[in-house]
């Protein structure tokens, strides 16, 4: 029997298969994410969907070609004998996350938000960044690696930990609440921190540096 559904989406790359993409289902728009309370249940609030890509024809294969990691979809879902098909999909915001597993020289920026959050005696930390012309350009979250333990780099790459929460603070303090952005999850290898940085513009002078310098494109 065959089941249509509809939602919004944020799109990951599948840790199971490359074929597939992992599809978050967003909460509804008035969820408040500065809200400390909703942001600790961040993890139980998205519902993973792991629907093929591969052998569409037309504009809808055109569009799941072009799907990056981090985009937002409106997506009509078919449903077969409990397997998902993608039937229609939009792409209504192209925010763009990059996952860099094993970065290294890490900008002062970082280091300094990490020092002052071992200085207060905590686990996690952030920070706003501002350009040459004190305008605010990015924010930095710094988490404290637990070895043996989890693996965020690992649980915000696979979905597992959304960073929906941390993007929404975004949307709601930032000038333009509906530009896309772009987020870089980083794990050093000589600093014991994990770094998500989100540039407030995707096309301008912080996230186009923290491209050239950290990821190949």
């Amino acid at each position: 029997m065959e089941v249509t559904t509809a939602g919004q989406f944020r799109v990951y790359r599948s840790p199971r298969d490359r074929d597939e993409t992992l599809l978050l289902e967003l909460p509804d728009d008035d969820v408040d994410w500065t809200d400390p309370t909703a942001a600790a249940d961040a993890e139980d609030a998205f519902s993973p969907t792991y629907v093929p890509h591969d052998e569409y024809d037309g504009a809808l294969g055109e569009t799941l070609g072009m799907l990056e990691p981090g985009n937002v979809v409106d997506a009509t879902l078919t449903w077969d004998d409990g397997n998902p098909r993608f039937a229609d999909v939009a792409i209504t915001d192209r925010t763009r996350f990059r996952f860099v597993g094993a970065a290294t020289g890490l900008f002062d920026a970082a280091r300094e938000t990490w020092r002052a959050v071992e200085d207060a005696g905590e686990a996690m930390g952030s920070r706003v960044t501002y350009s040459t012309e004190r305008d605010p350009n990015a924010v930095l979250y710094v988490f404290a690696k637990q070895p043996g333990a989890r693996d965020l780099f690992e649980e915000f790459r696979d979905g597992v930990l959304p960073l929906d929460p941390l993007v929404g603070r975004v949307d709601e303090q930032a000038d333009a609440p509906d530009a896309p952005r772009e987020v870089f999850v980083m794990r050093p290898l000589d600093e014991p921190f994990v770094l998500v940085a989100i540039a407030f513009d995707k096309a301008g002078l912080f996230a186009r540096t923290m491209r050239e310098t950290y990821c190949d494109a």
